[in-house]
């Protein structure tokens, strides 16, 4: 006789991915991000926050 585990009653959690912001403005402050045919400006301010804008 073989028993199996049941298959989980939620599905895993999707790992999402990551990225350093400092690596995306390869050191710098700034990046271009695109999405479709939009370009968005990455800033990171002197405190140290981000700032997404079109």
């Amino acid at each position: 006789m073989s028993f199996h585990t049941p298959p989980p009653k939620h599905p895993l959690p999707r790992v999402q991915p990551t990225y350093a912001a400092r690596d995306l403005t390869e050191g710098g402050d700034q990046a271009q991000i695109v999405l479709g045919d939009q370009v968005y400006t990455l800033r990171i301010t002197r405190a140290g926050k981000l700032i997404l804008t079109k």
